[in-house]
């Protein structure tokens, strides 16, 4: 691992203003990304400023909502009475990530955070525009069982690896960040990239921005939940492919509102809002669910080794409606 620099202020301002007039800079707190890109030489920060002083950790209720602070574990938002009770779907989806060493050490604003990566970007032998602009993307032609089959470009087919992200995307979740500039909102949906043709770039944050806090909004989705996380083994795995489902049943078995999200198929949570518009007003009953998952499927094209997610995309899409149904 090549030298840093290191510093931990004890004032927000302070450590933005130290990345942000340092382009070789950045933020580490549970550091469960950042420090094993480091170690395989994929990154090499001149500067590492921990933020784990600042009072950013609360998870709170706040304007119709919680609000959970960038510095908060994920193991700790999992397991917190309010998140349980209010916003059983990101409960839900944390303890489907990762390992519980992990979710120990993993703040939330880390998590979104992390790389969107595939083995290719950790590998230096080979080719990867988003590790090194302008070299090619060696999963197109190369091994691509786990890539995308939404959103990619002809520059990068990685997904993202979260799986708190995709239940925060289902539920309207806010970003807030704290910059050179001042604060600012950003709706989950808009916080993530697709690669285009800037793939380094995976969020729309801009230099010396801090994420300080997720708001997620009440809502009706506190009973009728599922996260479903297909993945090769049942311990410490990224998803194949993974789904966030929420709905709103009225006694008549019909669904007044519907949340619906994949991981594991774009560069981004991937949200289906025309899945989720189609199910409103439908019995809540597998012929609906099939239906909303063709709907959800439409536009999403394989690679040579992962045409497999074009068959349990939509069955894991039924299979995460139902479950949630029978909650």
């Amino acid at each position: 691992m090549n030298q840093f620099q290191y510093s931990r202020p004890t004032k927000q301002q302070a450590a933005i203003d130290a990345v942000a007039k340092d382009p070789n800079a950045a933020f580490i707190a549970g550091g469960t990304n950042l420090v094993d890109l480091m170690k395989r030489g994929v990154t090499s920060p001149q500067k590492l400023v921990d933020i784990n002083r600042l009072p950013l950790g609360k998870i709170e209720s706040q304007n119709n909502g919680l609000r959970i602070g960038a510095l908060a574990l994920n193991s700790a938002v999992a397991e917190d009475r309010q998140v349980r009770e209010k916003q059983p779907l990101l409960a839900l989806a944390l303890n489907a990530g990762a390992s519980p060493q992990l979710r120990n050490m993993a703040t939330v604003g880390g998590n979104m955070l992390q790389r969107t990566r595939c083995a290719y970007f950790y590998d230096t032998t080979m080719p990867c525009n988003k590790r090194q602009p302008g070299t090619g993307c060696g999963a197109l032609e190369g091994v691509n069982r786990m890539h995308a089959i939404f959103g990619f470009s002809d520059k990068c087919i990685a997904v993202h690896p979260s799986d708190m992200s995709v239940a925060l995307v289902a539920l309207d979740a806010v970003v807030q960040v704290s910059g050179p500039k001042g604060n600012r909102s950003i709706p989950f949906a808009d916080f993530h990239r697709l690669p285009g043709d800037t793939p380094e770039k995976d969020t729309n944050l801009a230099p010396g921005e801090l994420i300080t806090a997720v708001d997620v909004p009440d809502g009706p989705f506190t009973k009728h939940v599922h996260y479903q996380k297909v993945r090769e083994r049942a311990s410490y795995a990224f998803a194949l492919l993974s789904v966030a489902a929420a709905l709103d049943i009225d006694g008549s078995n019909i669904i007044k509102a519907a949340r619906l999200a994949m991981g594991g198929v774009a560069h981004k949570p991937w949200r289906l809002t025309t899945a989720e518009q189609m199910l409103v007003g439908k019995p809540a009953t597998e012929e609906t669910f099939r239906q909303a998952a063709d709907v959800a499927m439409q536009g999403a094209k394989s690679f040579k080794h992962n045409a497999y997610k074009l068959k349990l995309g939509p069955n894991a899409i039924v299979q995460a409606l139902k479950t949630a149904a029978a909650a």
